[in-house]
């Protein structure tokens, strides 16, 4: 059996990982042959492949990115798209597809899937906001990344008597923010779920203060206030998918918080530090036996299904179900880290 492989959306630590177990997997224990598609589903959509073999995947496990490359292409918005894509991997001599994404592009893996093309999906976000698995690869990497921001933070706010502002990723779901703000032991975390009030907020850097110690505010870039509650962006464009741009609430925050309270307040955005570099030992971990079980799906002829972790065992869900809704903290949830507040 020969299979296409494809990264699509944002790129994240762990895609490499993916790919290597996928072809290792399928090689040794399947005899399958495999094709690269590049830059997502720009790939399939306009046939541009990449050989793709076990040589292609030596010394990639611990490299960030993806060597296949990704874009937002979304094949919906093309006339003709899914006749295309079959007509490409038809001509490519390709059975099934593995597709490895995050909303968007496992969003199109399950329309393709109902359209009759085999295909197995792989669930990767940093934004941890698939539904059906626990965790997705690349999460893990993200929150180390800025946990260990917030710590370095911790002494500059201090040494300045000043308060920082930190913008993590997070469109419509706050778990970046929510795991590294606790983990990192910031006196306020805002998130999408939960509109803010920024009187609480101001409070909260005010208590901080009066304990002798400066305040870390860790804000989602999708977070809104409770007043005027409309997401910052950075920009009007949008990808194709729809998307907006968004970045700025961290400036807007801090420019608030400098007014009301008289604090000098400076805003920190991590951006796409947050996606880049060596994933972690866990997204190592997961992202492996992700491609692992990827393969065998493959192998078993269980098309239309997600990879996803249910406590330590990977199982496959059905794709729809991976993508019928996002996985955003419930109350219950922030009202841990509401403890620590102030």
């Amino acid at each position: 059996m020969r299979v296409g492989v494809l990264t699509g959306g944002g790129d994240c630590p762990g895609l490499n990982a993916v790919i290597r177990a996928v072809v290792r997997r399928g090689v040794r224990d399947h005899g399958f042959t495999f094709v690269g598609f590049r830059d997502g589903w720009r790939g399939p959509l306009e046939g541009v492949t990449m050989e793709l073999g076990i040589e292609q995947c030596r010394g990639i496990l611990p490299r960030g990115g993806t060597i296949l490359g990704s874009s937002r292409t979304n094949p919906f918005a093309v006339d003709g798209g899914v006749e295309r894509i079959k007509e490409n991997l038809a001509a490519a001599g390709v059975d099934a597809l593995v597709a490895i994404g995050g909303e968007d592009t496992l969003g199109v893996a399950t329309t393709l899937a109902e359209a009759g093309v085999k295909v197995v999906g792989v669930p990767k976000t940093i934004d941890n906001d698939l539904s059906g698995t626990d965790f997705t690869f690349g999460f893990d990497t993200a929150v180390n990344i800025a946990t260990d921001a917030i710590d370095r933070l911790h002494t500059t706010a201090e040494s300045h008597h000043r308060v920082l502002v930190v913008e993590v990723m997070g469109r419509h779901a706050g778990w970046i923010a929510l795991h590294a703000g606790l983990a990192g032991g910031a006196s306020a975390v805002l998130i999408p779920e939960q509109p803010f009030d920024i009187e609480a907020v101001c409070a909260h850097v005010e208590t901080r203060f009066e304990s002798e110690y400066a305040p870390i505010v860790v804000v989602s870039e999708g977070a809104v206030p409770v007043e005027g509650g409309d997401m910052t962006l950075s920009s009007g464009e949008k990808d194709a998918f729809g998307h907006v741009r968004l970045g700025g609430i961290g400036d807007r925050l801090a420019s608030e918080i400098e007014h009301r309270t008289g604090k000098e307040a400076r805003a920190v955005v991590l951006g796409h530090v947050q996606r880049g570099g060596t994933p972690t030992a866990f997204d190592r971990w997961l992202a492996t036996r992700f491609g692992l079980q990827a393969a065998d799906a493959v192998a078993d002829g269980d098309f239309g299904t997600m990879m996803a972790l249910r406590g330590t065992r990977i199982v496959r869900v059905p794709l729809s179900e991976g993508t019928a809704e996002l996985k955003l903290v419930s109350p219950a949830e922030y009202a841990e880290a509401e403890v620590f507040f102030g």
